[in-house]
This record gives C-alpha cells, sequence and structure tokens, in this order.
C-alpha cells in the first residue's frame, strides 16, 4: 500500500499556515468553509496547459510518451492526444502535469 500524496503548497510559508489553520479547524476554532477557502489558498494552483507545455514538461522529465503515461496513470494514446491538441487534460490529470510542471516529476512519483 503507497502512503497518502503529500500536498503541494504554493511556498513553505503557505503550507505553515496552512497546517495552523488544520489545527484550529479540527479544535473547532475555524468552519469548514473558512478551511476550504484555506485549502484553495494555500495549494498549488491548476491551470490549463497548452500541448506545447505538455510535451515540455515530459522531455524536461526525460521520459518517453508511454513513461509519463505511467506516471500520470493515463494511456500513452491520452499523452499523445494532449501533445497534439486532440484533448485537454483536466481533473486529477491536469492537477498531476501541474505539480510536475512546478516541482519537477519527482512531486508525482
Amino acid at each position: 500500500m503507497k502512503p497518502p500524496r503529500k500536498k503541494a503548497y504554493r511556498s513553505d510559508a503557505l503550507r505553515s499556515l496552512h497546517l495552523a489553520a488544520k489545527d484550529l479547524s479540527a479544535v473547532g476554532a475555524l468552519d469548514k468553509a473558512t478551511m476550504r477557502r484555506f485549502d484553495i489558498a494555500c495549494l498549488t494552483p491548476i491551470e490549463s496547459l497548452q500541448p506545447e507545455k505538455i510535451k515540455h514538461i515530459r522531455e524536461a522529465s526525460n521520459m518517453s510518451q508511454a513513461l509519463f503515461a505511467k506516471a500520470l496513470n493515463v494511456t500513452p494514446s491520452l499523452v499523445s492526444q494532449w501533445e497534439r491538441g486532440e484533448k485537454k487534460p483536466s481533473g486529477p490529470s491536469l492537477k498531476l502535469l501541474t505539480l510536475a510542471d512546478k516541482k519537477g516529476i519527482k512531486a508525482i512519483l
């Protein structure tokens, strides 16, 4: 069984702030709505990616499409379609691509 993934924070300072808010929420000092706002503010933002950017992320990781697809838990065909602009990544795939771009491929492995 794999250990849970670490959250990717925008910065160390935001990580510390988020963890403090999480503790305050656990003891009832922050409500759920406020905690959700902290989650959104502190975690790595997700932006749409152009096909060239996806290819750049993969090449910077020194990975073939097949290996990159395995790291993202998608098919090699889908990675190829993203790089050609036939499809756009979304949801968890887009989040993983964003993390790989901002923090390097090791952040998602």
